[in-house]
């Protein structure tokens, strides 16, 4: 690590020994489980698990951004771990928050009163197939409005189903990837909150987070989980 990276790492493992050994980013977070369903399509993306119909387990976690306390606005964040995405035990993790549509604004992170309007962008670009995009969901149509509590969101999914578009962003456009349903009729296991998520551990070959901030996101993760007590 060059100095930089030591000094993100020590501030995030600091944050999250405040936060009584919770993330230092996203402290607060529900656990639900469901299935992501990749359909078949006639445009490749030269990446396996886009190229070829299946339904993968997920793991997801919804939490406040940046952990202000209450009621202070605050951005909610929608970490997503599927199972096997890269074959079996290599799964994929994607970090959002809620943010803009636009080509701009999808950029920027974004207080939201509800937690299923508007999309969850993953802010930084992500490399699909060669292609420079943004990965982001959107509720489909008709969703109910849920407040962005954590534990607002656990209790509306267990009464009824919420689903997300898996989109990719390039320009003005908005190409669908795949659905998320959670939970689903066959939902993985159940997971305790406090699951690290990494989308720099878990990536695959050809999607991927471009490397502009790499180091410094991952000593962040990693003085986070060290922080709290995870593996390093």
């Amino acid at each position: 690590m060059n100095r930089l990276d030591r000094l993100v790492f020590r501030t995030a493992r600091a944050a999250a020994r405040r936060r009584g050994n919770r993330p230092a980013l996203h402290p607060d977070g529900v656990i639900v489980v469901g299935r992501l369903h990749v359909p078949e399509r006639a445009t490749r993306w030269d990446v396996p698990w886009l190229d070829n119909p299946g339904s993968y387990a997920v793991t997801a976690r919804w939490s406040r951004a940046a952990g202000f306390p209450r009621p202070m606005p605050d951005a909610a964040g929608l970490a997503l771990r599927v199972a096997d995405a890269g074959g079996p035990g290599r799964p994929l993790d994607l970090l959002m928050t809620t943010s803009g549509r636009g080509r701009w604004s999808r950029h920027v992170p974004l207080p939201r009163a509800s937690a299923t309007v508007g999309p969850y962008s993953t802010l930084l670009p992500y490399v699909v197939g060669g292609r420079r995009g943004v990965l982001a969901v959107f509720p489909e149509p008709g969703t109910p409005r849920v407040p962005t509590e954590p534990a607002a969101v656990g209790a509306a999914i267990a009464v009824r189903p919420l689903a997300f578009t898996l989109c990719f962003g390039t320009g003005a456009a908005w190409r669908p990837l795949a659905r998320l349903a959670l939970p689903d009729e066959d939902p993985a296991e159940q997971s305790q909150d406090g699951e690290a998520f990494d989308p720099y551990r878990n990536l695959l070959p050809g999607l991927h987070p471009v490397d502009r901030l790499r180091t410094l996101r991952v000593a962040a993760y990693a003085g986070s989980r060290v922080g709290r007590g995870a593996a390093p």
